[in-house]
């Protein structure tokens, strides 16, 4: 036993000799690489080792010093209830709502109109519009009207130089010197009606190619042919858009231009077909338009749809509108409202109207710091009032002015 123990010891203190022995050879290396590098580089060497013991230290220190302890967590209690009827009640303690900022108005049932919307677009008047087309084979020499100009019945649109015109020219020439010989020799007078009637046809020739009365007087005064056609308006109103272009060649049947009268215009409207049995020729509407969000138009309906679009389950009615300030233009989007009747409802401002994700709301105060978001039906008045049919008693408290900034509270809470 006592040899077996000095060789243990033996060996371990050689293990032990040679452990020491390597480990003063690496920490050499390190020296020697050490302080071969530049001062600035053994200075970074140091600053690292500094930090890592500093951490080190730290991590003992942390893990002898642990302890298992109970942490108090205050959790702020929200001030806010909501019910199943998506009603919010929130309490607003020690905070009092300046009067100058927050209006609020007892609720009173009012008597308000019952409304149907119709959606639609505006339109020229058919009725009053006009299409320019050559009326035979042609070139354009001159324009007179460009798109956008204003133009009375009777003003030239277009020049035209057209071999037609100037054939029929030639034959009223010829058959207006017949009718004057004719009248000139009383012996001949039996001839003198078919004379007429060839004139009168010559005349009706001229007109259909596009001839005004004022270029056939001119022309049987002057007795000379003129070289091209001047095509002129026959309404009052603006050149709405130009087919042509000077030089160009246009056969008969070909469109030169579109004329329409601005002050005269249509309203194109869809009715549901439930709301059909509300709609009768002559009824009066009112349009509202984004355009003009403070002004209302009238239009008069005078048309509706024998048939209902199998496709919208919607039936088109039509209206005319009187635009004497030149404000609507056609393909307008417009929104044109019908009283039917009369219901009872409570009457707000719109600014006590809070709209989220397509619910309405208001809200009242039912204590002096407590305050409910209530959702509500109805629909707009007109631009200022907002009429609610369902969702809030007589005689509450609602919230008028500041209703945005008050909902703020309700979504923080709500968050």
């Amino acid at each position: 036993m006592q040899t077996l123990s000095k060789s243990l010891g033996k060996i371990g203190g050689d293990l032990l000799h040679y452990v020491i022995h390597h480990l003063l050879t690496v920490l050499g290396v390190i020296a020697a690489l050490y302080w071969d590098r530049t001062p600035q580089n053994r200075y970074r060497i140091r600053l690292a080792a500094y930090v890592f013991a500093i951490l080190s230290l730290g991590i003992v220190l942390g893990r002898i010093s642990n302890v298992n302890r109970n942490v108090k967590i205050e959790v702020s209690e929200k001030a806010l209830k909501i019910e199943k009827s998506g009603a919010l009640e929130i309490k607003l303690q020690d905070i009092k709502l300046n009067p100058q900022i927050y209006l609020f108005q007892d609720a009173a049932i009012a008597q308000v109109p019952v409304e149907i919307r119709v959606p639609g677009r505006l339109a020229f008047n058919a009725e009053k519009s006009k299409v320019l087309s050559a009326r035979s084979a042609g070139r354009v020499e001159r324009i007179f009207a460009f798109d956008g100009a204003p133009v009375n019945i009777g003003s030239p649109i277009v020049e035209l130089y057209s071999p037609d015109f100037i054939s029929a020219q030639q034959e009223f020439l010829l058959s207006a010197k017949t009718v004057a010989v004719l009248q000139s020799n009383k012996a001949m007078t039996d001839l003198l009606s078919d004379a007429l009637i060839t004139q009168d046809a010559a005349a009706n020739r001229m007109r259909n190619l596009g001839a005004g009365d004022i270029d056939i007087k001119g022309l049987e005064r002057s007795g000379k042919t003129m070289g091209n056609l001047i095509m002129r308006s026959p309404l009052q109103g603006i050149v709405v858009k130009r087919n042509v272009e000077p030089g160009s060649v246009v056969n008969s049947g070909d469109v030169i231009a579109t004329l329409a009268d601005p002050k005269n215009l249509w309203f194109l409207g869809n009715v549901f077909e439930q709301d059909l049995r509300f709609i009768k020729p002559g009824q009066k509407m009112v349009l509202q338009l984004e355009a003009f969000p403070n002004k209302e138009f009238i239009a008069t309906a005078n048309y509706i749809a024998p048939s209902i679009d199998p496709q919208t389950r919607a039936l088109t009615i039509r209206a005319d509108v009187d635009n004497p300030d030149n404000l609507l233009r056609p393909d307008m989007f417009a929104s044109a409202r019908l009283t039917t009747g009369s219901a009872d409802a409570i009457v707000v401002p719109q600014t006590a109207v809070i709209h989220i994700r397509e619910k309405t709301y208001i809200i009242i105060k039912v204590s002096e710091d407590t305050f409910r978001r209530l959702p509500v039906k109805g629909y707009d008045l007109n631009s200022q009032q907002f009429a609610i049919t369902e969702g809030v008693e007589p005689g509450a408290h609602i919230l008028v002015e500041g209703a945005v900034l008050l909902n703020d509270r309700f979504a923080k809470q709500e968050d």
